[in-house]
């Protein structure tokens, strides 16, 4: 539908342990990726355009 945002709210990582309290958590929007620690999810979030995002994932896959 036109008009409506894309926000996935916060989701662990797949890369995280299930049985982990060590984890990341990751919030897409439309523009935006942010990422947080599950651990102090107050304490701060880094944000990344879409485009910076992707080129990360990519270094780190190559």
């Amino acid at each position: 539908m036109p008009g409506l945002a894309r926000d996935t709210g916060w989701f662990k990582s797949s890369r995280s342990a299930a049985a982990s309290d060590n984890c990341v958590e990751a919030r897409l929007l439309d523009n935006t990726v942010q990422i947080r620690d599950s651990k102090a999810p107050h304490d701060g979030v880094l944000t990344f355009s879409s485009v910076a995002w992707s080129s990360f994932l990519s270094s780190l896959k190559a």
